[in-house]
């Protein structure tokens, strides 16, 4: 990733987000909302257009490059089997948050990742709200940079004991035993909750904000990019399983904590989960 390829990336976001995403926020007919697998899976005409428009400009930034959008995903149209075979691939979520987004939530953003030969490279979260971002570039730190040009490094929270901790974990994903022994151990904690937004959960958690967050879904446009912002600020990203956190991995449960032994302590609190890989 240049700076050239990046800087076009970011303005290719603020522009979709000033003609697609905004314009629809609280404004959304009901014709425009859409189920995919559930009622709390939501697709809007906003997420479709957006990533369209994202798609064409970035195979014009990144000529070659193989985009694997969400929603193309959802229809069928490509397989996530590319992500790992691709020599470049870039990976969309046009609207992270859309359950939010649909219902008038201000918590909502965009996510790319930028993937060589089955890693992360590059990943970026834009909040079309603020119109700020996060990115980050493999070996070189993370980042979260505003409009007027202001940026400065991002790193994650300082490891504490768990009982002081604040962590990002989705409950709701999770069902029977495994969802009893999740509200056992959020007992232990200081506080849990989620935002039912990847972007805005990584952006607190890669600025110190949070201090861990379980995953309750795999889906690589939720966590190419964050889990590589939060690398680059400073912190773990692994499987329950011990395996470190891969774009084509898509079942499991990803653990992120600040340090080591952060990471370890956590992963024994939840133990009794299915370590998938």
């Amino acid at each position: 990733m240049t700076d050239a390829e990046e800087q076009a990336l970011l303005a290719t976001l603020r522009q979709v987000s000033q003609d697609e995403i905004l314009p629809r926020f609280r404004a959304l007919a009901g014709a425009e909302v859409d189920q995919k697998s559930g009622q709390d899976d939501l697709v809007t005409i906003a997420d479709t257009r957006a990533e369209a428009a994202i798609t064409e400009a970035a195979l014009t930034i990144l000529p070659g490059v193989t985009v694997v959008g969400e929603e193309a995903v959802s229809r069928g149209d490509i397989s996530l089997d590319v992500i790992g075979t691709a020599d470049r691939c870039l990976i969309i979520d046009p609207i992270d948050g859309t359950w939010n987004f649909a219902n008038g939530v201000g918590c909502f953003g965009i996510l790319l990742a930028l993937v060589e030969n089955g890693e992360t490279v590059w990943g970026g979260i834009y909040d079309p709200l603020g119109n700020d971002w996060m990115v980050a570039r493999k070996g070189l730190g993370a980042h979260f940079c505003r409009a007027d040009g202001q940026s400065r490094p991002v790193h994650v929270a300082e490891a504490q004991s768990a009982e002081e901790a604040f962590g990002l974990v989705a409950i709701y994903l999770y069902h029977g035993e495994e969802r009893r022994h999740l509200n056992d151990v959020a007992m232990t904690f200081r506080r849990t909750g989620n935002l039912r937004c990847s972007a805005h959960e990584y952006r607190l958690l890669a600025d110190g904000r949070a201090d861990f967050m379980l995953t309750g879904l795999l889906h690589p446009w939720d966590h190419a990019a964050g889990a590589l912002i939060y690398r680059e600020a400073g912190g773990v990203a692994r499987l329950l399983g011990g395996q470190d956190y891969r774009p084509t991995m898509t079942e499991g449960r990803m653990l992120c904590a600040p340090s080591e032994a952060a990471w370890h302590d956590l992963a024994n609190r939840f133990a009794r989960l299915a370590p998938q890989s």
